[in-house]
């Protein structure tokens, strides 16, 4: 062999040897794998969770279990950050469908809500509007079977009350008319149709599921086309992986995700018009809470004529859609809604309610001053918001909301982890957390302030984020002499 061949030789057998990883690449696979591995942590999690009991027999377990789960899901959602785009895609999707898929694995833990959709759905089917009788009405009683209204005895165990008239009942208020605006009942005769007979709670869980699925889509196709594919993802996975969504959209199945849904998809419109008005009209006659998402949707627009297009859509939209249920029912479509109302503590002076106001003022005073405050932030959002960022508004306007009327439900917080997803200011999620802790903790402290705790405690979140936020974008600004919005250095 001659001298000039040998180096050739050493070349191609150098060649052969494979190449050790890249660093980035090793860095990239070890993301990748961390994050499916808390996603995993995170879905096993919830379905112990669920497995554990109701608030009633296991709030502390509960509270436990979520709180583990919160805390993975917050680092499942920091790691996929640095994931490459393609990659942090497929972990949004197999982790949305994860997290929804464990929330079918049990029947409902915290809320029987839905039993009064199944109620309401069967009601429908047999050709009755669901605003005529209560549960308990006599003339519905050949519609009752054993799941809904159970004969057993005793009538005991979570989710089961008496009647004035002895029935079991597994629907809540059993004895009034419901409350749900006709886009919800819709949902409801829809999943009752295509349900096989004797399938119970599960069905509504499949579609909760479906729901909270296609919202993922939506928000992850939406952010897509805001140009930044890789904050996309994670921005998706504040939603998708959220165990409030796991829990309340998909195990309770509340009807609060199909008004979400519309939301994103009436916001992630590119034009303020008739289209965005529709769906927004669809989201109301869903459940009323979306209705204070319209100031953000106006954002910016003082031109009389779009205006008039989106609220004249909304308005025209939940119109129609009450149209079959007022032949039916005339001004019985209301429902039981003004005692729900009055129920519920949202009557100025009610002690349960406005627990951060009551701090500072009187219990007469309260209600009235949530209501102005509101108001100026509605004025403020569509006067001065910014029309390219209409979530963003809509964002502060119903986390405000949520504040100031301190709620100790955490469905209602659905809407608002659908639009910190649009907007990144993952802060307002301590809403839902406020909400959650007041609806499972209360049993645990009788007697403590908790409300009062909670949404504090989330307020001063909620403030912190804003002073720091501020705080960057005024120093890139300074840095790089240009002048770019509060919102643009904080996302």
């Amino acid at each position: 062999m001659t001298d000039t061949a040998a180096p050739h030789l050493q070349s191609i057998e150098r060649s052969a040897v494979p190449t050790p990883p890249r660093p980035t690449a090793q860095r990239a696979r070890l993301r990748i794998a961390l994050t499916a591995l808390l996603l995993a942590a995170l879905t096993a999690v919830v379905v112990d969770t669920l497995k554990a009991g109701d608030n009633h027999s296991a709030p502390g377990r509960l509270l436990a279990g979520y709180t583990v789960a919160w805390t993975l899901f917050a680092a499942a959602v920091w790691t996929v950050r640095k994931v490459a785009a393609r990659a942090a895609t497929v972990l949004v999707l197999i982790g949305a469908a994860a997290v929804a898929l464990a929330g079918l694995t049990a029947q409902p833990r915290t809320s029987n809500d839905m039993y009064r959709y199944a109620w309401d759905g069967r009601v429908q089917a047999a050709g009755i509007s669901p605003y005529a009788y209560p549960p308990a009405a006599p003339e519905l009683a050949r519609l009752r079977d054993h799941w809904l209204f159970p004969t057993q005895e005793p009538c005991k165990g979570w989710g089961l009350t008496h009647t004035g008239s002895g029935l079991c009942v597994r629907i809540n208020r059993p004895t009034v008319p419901t409350i749900y605006p006709p886009v919800a009942e819709g949902w409801y005769l829809a999943v009752h149709t295509l349900s096989p007979p004797g399938s119970r709670h599960k069905p509504l869980q499949v579609g909760g599921a479906l729901l909270a699925f296609g919202t993922t889509l939506a928000l992850l196709r939406f952010l897509r086309r805001r140009g930044d594919p890789q904050r996309a993802p994670a921005r998706a996975a504040l939603w998708g992986w959220c165990p409030a969504v796991t829990l309340e959209a998909v195990n309770n199945a509340h009807i609060d995700t199909l008004g979400v849904l519309f939301v994103v998809l009436a916001l992630g419109t590119a034009t303020a018009g008739t289209r965005r008005g529709v769906l927004l009209g669809a989201a109301i006659a869903v459940k009323l809470l979306p209705v204070l998402v319209l100031p953000g949707a106006l954002s910016g627009q003082r031109g009389p004529s779009r205006l008039l297009r989106v609220i004249g859509a909304a308005v025209t939209a939940v119109a129609l859609a009450y149209v079959p249920y007022v032949a039916a029912s005339g001004a019985g479509v209301l429902g039981y809604l003004p005692g729900y109302l009055h129920e519920e503590g949202y009557e100025p002076g009610h002690v349960r309610r406005f627990a951060l106001l009551r701090l500072l003022l009187p219990d007469a005073a309260a209600g009235v001053t949530a209501a102005v405050l509101l108001a100026l932030i509605g004025l403020y959002v569509w006067w001065r918001g910014d029309p390219a960022r209409p979530w963003r508004g809509a964002l502060l306007l119903t986390g405000t909301a949520l504040l100031l009327f301190s709620p100790s439900y955490p469905w209602y917080s659905l809407l608002v982890v659908a639009l910190v997803a649009m907007d990144g200011r993952w802060e307002w999620l301590t809403v839902t957390l406020a909400g959650t802790t007041l609806y499972l903790a209360g049993r645990l402290l009788p007697g403590f302030p908790l409300q009062t705790w909670a949404y504090g405690t989330a307020a001063i979140v909620i403030a912190i984020g804003a002073c720091l936020r501020s705080g960057r974008a005024r120093r890139i600004q300074q840095n790089h002499g240009i002048n770019r919005s509060p919102g643009d250095a904080a996302n």
